[in-house]
């Protein structure tokens, strides 16, 4: 019988297998199984600072260039985020939880008729055409009725979305498919999913997702637990320090292949390496907290500070700014300074140039 894996060995797995060699866009979107989106832009937007690591050459902004020749949508998974069409698919037809009145379902049926016959509509168009006014937002504000009605409709699968044109989704029709045939199946292949891009995961993390796939699969909701369960009687597990851990069938976390490079990386709040809050206290002994929506006054990092590894240890943050053409960093450590070895500010600045290159500015001294 195999050792059971360490913590260490875990850690450098999480890593390693997350940050693949760097390929194209297809193929990265297709190996991550989703990407999250996010709108902030700090220096850029979640989806973007993700996808850097992980596509040869990327550029701030590639994924929403190409999105319209890409074999992609963009949908709720667990969260928000761009995935495979093959992913997409299993998901609908969705019945959404929060159902429609009959009057509501005609204004929508009106709405995908105008968007069949005009291809892809902007939603002010939609606005001007059907004037529905105003309605009061899911959080509590006050917005278009014609926009709150496309995000409705693209929800429940009958628009996707077609590109984006200044950061506004444009809608088209989508065709419509049929439920699938196994809902077990189907649940299993999405767990599939949420494995492959966090693993390894301690229980709860994982129990958790799997319960977030409610925004993918309202109409499974009732599904999830028996996906919980077939996935702990199927997934490779170790208990560690009172924890179980799975991850995906046919890997070995102990494996001397994972290895972590000499490098430094400033990840995205939601890139899958810091994704799981629970697991980065497990693998690096601090906790660290999103809080771009805490007031400024009781905010401990910044507004969007950026976790900084080096080698296999996140050592501290970075909120990255862009003043007149130039990136500004701002540096923190976890132990109030940075790593003594010499080749950490060679690698650090080797980071910054990276960045530089994604973003297309300069840099100022840190």
């Amino acid at each position: 019988m195999k050792k059971p894996p360490t913590l260490p060995d875990l850690r450098r797995y999480a890593i390693a297998r997350s940050l693949f060699k760097p390929t194209t866009l297809p193929k990265a979107i297709a190996r991550l199984g989703f990407v999250q989106a996010d709108p902030i832009r700090a220096p850029a937007c979640a989806q973007d600072l993700t996808l850097r690591h992980r596509v040869v050459g990327y550029r701030a902004g590639d994924l929403e260039r190409r999105y319209p020749r890409l074999e992609i949508e963009e949908d709720f998974f667990v969260n928000y985020g761009f995935l495979p069409r093959e992913v997409h698919t299993l998901m609908h037809p969705r019945t959404a939880r929060w159902p429609w009145t009959k009057a509501r379902w005609k204004k929508a049926y009106a709405i995908l008729d105008f968007v069949r016959e005009k291809g892809v509509v902007h939603p002010r168009e939609v606005n001007a055409h059907f004037e529905h006014g105003k309605e009061t937002n899911w959080f509590g504000g006050s917005s278009n009725a014609s926009t709150q009605l496309l995000d409705g409709m693209h929800y429940r699968g009958l628009l996707r979305i077609a590109r984006r044109e200044n950061g506004i989704r444009l809608y088209a029709a989508r065709e419509l498919t049929t439920a699938p045939a196994d809902v077990a199946e189907t649940m299993d292949r999405l767990v599939e999913v949420i494995v492959n891009k966090y693993a390894p995961l301690p229980a709860p993390s994982l129990s958790k997702l799997i319960m977030s796939l409610q925004h993918a699969v309202p109409h499974w909701r009732s599904a999830r637990k028996a996906a919980w369960l077939r996935a702990k009687a199927r997934l490779p597990h170790a208990r560690i320090d009172g924890v179980t851990w799975f991850w995906p069938e046919g890997e070995d976390p102990r494996s001397r292949r994972h290895q972590v490079p000499d490098e430094v990386r400033l990840f995205a709040p939601f890139d899958p390496v810091v994704w799981d809050r629970r697991r980065f206290e497990v693998f690096w002994g601090w906790a660290y907290r999103f809080e771009a929506y805490t007031p400024a006054s009781k905010r401990v990092r910044g507004y969007y500070a950026l976790p900084l590894m080096w080698r296999d240890d996140v050592v501290g943050w970075g909120n990255l700014s862009v003043v007149d053409g130039r990136i500004v960093p701002s540096l923190g450590f976890r132990n109030g300074r940075a790593p003594r070895d010499s080749s950490f500010r060679r690698e650090l600045d080797s980071e910054l140039a990276r960045i530089e290159a994604f973003l297309g500015v300069f840099r100022t001294s840190p």
